[in-house]
């Protein structure tokens, strides 16, 4: 097992022992969006909330890559990026893999 497979591998450990099971790539997105808004809200999110939540989170682990960097906070202090640089097309697995290093990195 190489490093990254043994890293990715206690990034769920962690996330099982928080939440009692391992969430699927849009859950540990949606996770990471929470936490970088910083707040939850009143009432839940809207489906168009969730969205941007997972929006948020990608533009959060594409900017340990430079492709985006933050560009500030709007008036309801959701985070917003600018685009850096444009992310290389890849094939669904090394996108996915791409996308996996980052989430073990932020979680470290």
């Amino acid at each position: 097992m190489d490093n990254f497979e043994q890293r990715w591998l206690d990034t769920e450990n962690l996330l099982r022992e928080r939440f009692g099971k391992v969430p699927d790539m849009e859950g540990i997105l949606f996770l990471i969006g929470v936490n970088e808004l910083g707040r939850m809200p009143r009432r839940k999110f809207s489906k168009e909330q969730k969205q941007d939540l997972m929006h948020v989170a990608v533009c959060t682990l594409l900017s340990q890559l430079g492709y985006y960097e933050p560009a500030g906070r709007d008036e309801e202090g959701w985070p917003h990026f600018e685009a850096t640089g444009a992310v290389p097309v890849q094939g669904i697995a090394d996108q996915e893999r791409m996308l996996k290093e980052c989430v073990v990195r932020y979680f470290e």
